[in-house]
């Protein structure tokens, strides 16, 4: 029998991922209409979006009734020569999110939030086969190894330091993105040093099954991220060269259950595994396309209610 699960919501959904992208919405906004969808907690959003002022932050949410449940890192994590910018970052989130009104503990949630999430990006070979193994360049074992030295500096700051869980997030795009990925780094990275968040969108569209999968790594699951994805879009966008965000800014997610994952399946597994803790729904999209996102969050939830989440 799973523990207890709170359904929690991102800035993606409000299409934000890139915090130089101009048409981004105030992050207040964002508070404001994630508390009035119903949600008690969201994720940071990426390194720069949300000001880095506990104060000013822990008041708006506070007024609000939410918490922060993660943060992000998203960056290169193959360059060694961007560690201090990673570390930086690291101490920054950290420092901010365990400062916040902390989020309600659950039975069976193995590590309590805040979470640093850690995802790669940045690199356009990648981009470019996002949900393409068969012609997705892997990375030389050198810049591997390299990579992996990034993430476990990243780790272990955060837990050592803060006391904060860092999941890794193999992400569409990223050099940490499909199955064999995701193999070899829960290989590289024991337990005790990271977690994984797994996420059924990114699982889906990089051609993992994502049932399969969260029970493969049910042991390193800490986390867990919902969304969704259109079979028809899907079938479009994977048969040109596009990038993942371009993607998503085609609709390639959709609201939860109106897509092509089995969630009936997935909450099955997560019972059974006795799953507790937060899961949070991403619906990547363009920030101009905004008029159906409080729409489609409702759906979600209304969706993820009648199935038992």
């Amino acid at each position: 029998m799973s523990g207890p699960i709170t359904i929690t919501c991102a800035p993606c959904c409000w299409g934000v991922d890139d915090v130089r992208n101009p048409h981004l919405p105030p992050w207040e906004q964002v508070l404001d209409e994630a508390a009035a969808a119903g949600f008690g907690g969201l994720e940071l959003g990426p390194y720069g979006y949300m000001p880095l002022d506990a104060g000013r932050v822990g008041g708006e949410l506070k007024e609000r009734g939410l918490s922060i449940v993660a943060g992000t890192i998203f960056d290169d994590l193959v360059s060694t020569s961007n560690r201090d910018e990673l570390l930086r970052q690291t101490a920054e989130i950290c420092a901010l999110i365990t400062a916040l009104p902390k989020p309600q503990s659950h039975k069976g949630q193995r590590f309590e939030a805040p979470y640093l999430t850690v995802m790669d990006w940045g690199h356009d070979v990648r981009d470019y086969a996002a949900g393409h193994s068969d012609r997705a360049p892997r990375l030389s074992p050198d810049y591997w190894r390299g990579m992996m030295d990034n993430i476990r500096a990243i780790a272990e700051l955060a837990r050592d330091r803060y006391g904060v869980r860092a999941v890794i997030h193999p992400h569409a795009g990223g050099y940490i993105e499909f199955a064999d990925e995701l193999d070899q780094l829960a290989q590289d990275i024991p337990a005790e040093a990271a977690g994984l968040c797994l996420d059924t969108g990114h699982m889906d569209y990089s051609g993992m099954d994502p049932v399969a999968t969260l029970r493969a790594y049910e042991d390193r699951v800490d986390y867990i991220h919902f969304k969704d994805i259109d079979a028809e879009v899907y079938a479009d966008v994977t048969s040109r060269e596009i990038r993942f965000f371009d993607a998503c800014a085609e609709g390639v997610m959709c609201p939860i259950g109106k897509g092509r994952i089995d969630y009936s399946a997935i909450r099955s597994l997560l019972t059974e595994l006795g799953y507790g803790g937060f899961i949070t729904i991403e619906q990547e999209r363009d920030p101009r396309n905004s008029g159906s996102i409080l729409q489609d969050l409702a759906a979600s939830r209304d969706f993820l209610r009648r199935a038992g989440f």
